[in-house]
């Protein structure tokens, strides 16, 4: 005993704290006089501040005697008896307090002591029954910093997970405060409040460790009281816990993000974002299986989104600031660009962050099942009926918000179950008959080619962007499994006058391109160039590459020329040159083959010998609409036209030999009654050619229309065929941006 002396007036100072305690419930007639008008808060502060002291002053993790004091009495039991009964009034908040203070203030691992992991464990159940209670701010504290001690040492989450046995038997264990607990007697001796490993009280067995642990000592003495005594009512439960109640960590969270208070909310959503990311498996199964967060999610995205006003207008929806679901602080008043129904879209898609934040944090089977509970019970049940309405403005503001939701998402598993969801899972080549397989798919492109502009431009928008996202399916599903086979292709081995053209002939009036000094500086010499060059796919070697000069020179000068000069306008106006187009290219194209790298696409497009040539082509849905409205470019409005080249030109930037060879060499032998991107634009301008005889001083209107558009000239009067015109305007700028495309990837593929 020598050696513990020094301790021994630390150890009398806490028991004497703890039994005034007890003493006040022995002795106290009145327990309605609430708690802070007694002596209870300044002992249980006293009692942390010797914990904190003694060891402070001890070696590490070495636990000193009034650590040990309060394991061997269950001194948290006992307090949690007292909290629950809230007995005197405001005891449960002094509780709380107490417990998250001794969680965050005590540096030796106390948790794996199940005297005190089991009455953690039960007062998280008091957390969050009733919303708006006094003690809200108290729980919310109380419930983060056992996450944060999960988050630290992630094992310790097993504790927290009840069978329903041991919860049954939880519930059914005598709640008594008697005299000797109270005293501290040491008939409690036979517990030793020893720490425990998670994996020593497995299923059934653990339960029925806990109910004998649960029966506290009973006295038949005219001084113990029961809950009865101390008036307690079970208060009513939240409307929306599950039935299997295995991880009430969770289910306490779940019901405090429900809280009026903001600040409440956004802390519990902080907990469960660490909840989730714990790595043990037990723990993620059980928080998607046997919780309520997969429905809490979905049903208030599904609640968000329904409170939003039919009609948006679509610019509002795209450019409203970019949301944190953290700090969704909106303050109409304040807004000097407020809007009808700002409030309620920041709102949802404030919660959309969230889910899609918290399903990216996620350990990989929460976050499956998380993203799976999204798309089935949001994406499908929800949004798809308002994507596949008939009303105009409908279409138009969910088209919208569906394009928002596009751009927003991050989650690489919430991409893939929205990519699903848009455009099935199918991977077949499309056709004809079948290509209303998967109807939502079907609508959207059909969308595409829609009688209103709006809706048109929207979609295509939505595509666009879809397109840029990092996942292989949306451009194999939309194109690359209709080129699979290469049976666009009519395959005629080469003559031996095509291969002296090949391989001596320039194509007469063809641009050196280098001595362009802007090709020049784009060429691989430049040492610039090398990085984003070396990231595009490899050369195999088992398909050697024609003379790449002549390729290149021929392809370039093929869509370059493709114009007439009478419609041409863009050399009369300075700075409308291939330079921005090139620029554009090499850096976009650097982008696309980042995306790309991963998906170990081949360098080269697949031996003829291997594809069935056979089969008939069909360029796929998605490529039909933009074909159609492509060979319509010179009858559509100029924004429409803007969008579908916009969309066709990112699609000729994926670094893939197929889709390289079919949207940008025009020197493929097309299969009968096949057409490919070039074909599409050569029958424009055959159209073109004929109509620019029947517009008297065609050139000068063209460019006075440049110049508007250019913002070089004021607006005059109407001129005619204005649709015509910049129709032809864009068909031209169009044209120099796949040459510019075509001369950037063939650099990259013939660097080393």
């Amino acid at each position: 005993m020598y050696e513990l002396a020094p301790s021994l007036p630390l150890q009398e100072d806490f028991v004497y704290h703890w039994k005034a305690i007890t003493h006040y419930y022995i002795e106290t007639s009145d327990d309605k006089a609430p708690v802070t008008d007694t002596n209870i808060p300044s002992h249980l502060e006293q009692m942390l501040d010797i914990l904190v002291q003694e060891e402070n002053e001890r070696e590490s993790g070495e636990t000193g005697p009034c650590m040990e004091y309060l394991l061997h009495h269950k001194i948290l039991e006992t307090l949690y008896t007292l909290g629950k009964a809230d007995c005197p009034p405001g005891m449960k908040q002094q509780v709380l307090a107490f417990y998250t203070k001794l969680l965050g203030r005590i540096r030796q691992p106390l948790l794996p002591h199940i005297n005190v992991h089991r009455p953690v464990q039960k007062l998280i159940r008091l957390c969050g029954e009733v919303l708006a209670t006094p003690t809200e701010n108290e729980e919310i504290q109380f419930l983060c910093i056992v996450c944060a001690k999960l988050k630290q040492d992630p094992y310790l989450v097993n504790f927290f997970l009840e069978s329903k046995l041991k919860a049954m038997a939880s519930k059914e264990s005598t709640n008594v405060i008697t005299e000797d607990m109270l005293k501290g007697q040491d008939s409690l001796a036979t517990d030793t409040g020893q720490a425990i490993q998670p994996e020593e009280m497995p299923g059934a067995a653990g339960a029925e460790h806990m109910e004998k642990e649960d029966e506290l000592p009973q006295q038949a003495d005219d001084l113990s009281f029961s809950l009865d005594e101390l008036n307690v009512t079970s208060s009513p439960e939240s409307s929306t816990v599950c039935p299997n109640q295995d991880y009430n960590l969770v289910n306490s969270l779940l019901n405090l993000t429900k809280s009026p208070d903001g600040r409440i909310a956004v802390k519990a959503c902080e907990g469960l974002m660490l909840l989730v990311s714990l790595p043990e498996p037990a723990a993620a199964k059980c928080l998607t299986q046997s919780t309520c967060l997969c429905e809490l999610l979905t049903d208030r995205l599904a609640t968000l989104y329904r409170a939003l006003p039919q009609s948006l207008d679509p610019l509002d929806i795209e450019t409203v600031e970019a949301i944190n679901w953290g700090l969704d602080s909106y303050s109409h008043k304040e807004d000097a660009s407020a809007f009808p129904g700002k409030r309620a879209l920041i709102s949802f898609l404030s919660w959309f962050d969230y889910c899609d934040q918290l399903i990216k944090e996620a350990q990989k089977i929460a976050a499956v099942a998380m993203a799976k509970a999204v798309r089935e019970r949001f994406f499908v049940d929800v949004m798809e009926p308002q994507l596949m309405q008939t009303s105009e403005i409908g279409i138009l503001t969910s088209t919208a918000l569906l394009h928002r939701i596009v751009r927003q998402v991050t989650s690489d598993v919430l991409l893939q179950e929205l990519v699903y969801f848009v455009l099935g899972e199918h991977r077949e080549p499309e056709t004809l008959p079948n290509i209303n397989r998967h109807p939502l798919r079907h609508r959207l492109i059909e969308h595409c080619d829609h009688i209103s502009d709006e809706i048109s431009i929207m979609t295509l928008r939505m595509f666009e962007h879809l397109l840029q996202k990092p996942h292989e399916h949306i451009l194999y599903n939309l194109v690359l499994r209709n080129l699979e086979e290469r049976n666009y292709i009519e395959y005629k081995p080469l003559c031996q006058e095509d291969k002296d053209v090949v391989e001596n002939g320039q194509i007469a009036g063809a641009i050196d391109l280098e001595e362009d000094p802007l090709f020049t500086d784009l060429s691989p010499d430049n040492t610039g160039a090398q990085e984003w060059l070396s990231v595009s796919p490899p050369v195999s070697p088992e398909h050697p590459k024609n003379d790449g000069k002549t390729e290149v020179h021929k392809i370039v000068n093929s869509f370059l020329c493709l114009v007439p000069d009478e419609a041409k306008s863009s050399y009369h106006v300075e700075g409308t040159g291939y330079d921005t187009y090139l620029r554009d290219a090499h850096r976009q194209f650097r982008d696309y083959c980042l995306i790309c790298l991963r998906w170990e696409w081949p360098g080269s497009p697949r031996s003829l010998e291997k594809c069935n040539l056979e089969a008939s082509f069909f360029e796929g849905h998605f490529l039909k609409v933009l074909f159609d409205r492509m060979g319509r470019i010179l009858d559509q409005p100029y924004d429409v036209n803007l969008q579908v080249t916009s969309v066709l030109s990112k699609l000729s930037l994926f670094p893939h030999p197929h889709i390289h060879e079919y949207l940008l060499d025009p020197y493929i032998n097309l299969a009968s009654g096949c057409r490919s991107l070039f074909s599409v634009i050569v029958r424009v301008v055959g159209d073109l050619m004929v109509r620019i005889q029947r517009i008297p001083d065609f050139t000068p209107k063209l460019l006075l229309v440049r110049k508007r558009l250019l913002g070089l000239e004021p607006e005059g009067p109407v001129i005619d065929h204005m649709t015509l015109l910049e129709g032809v305007i864009v068909l031209e700028e169009f044209c120099k941006e796949l040459a510019a495309i075509a001369f950037v990837k063939y650099h990259a593929s013939s660097t080393p």
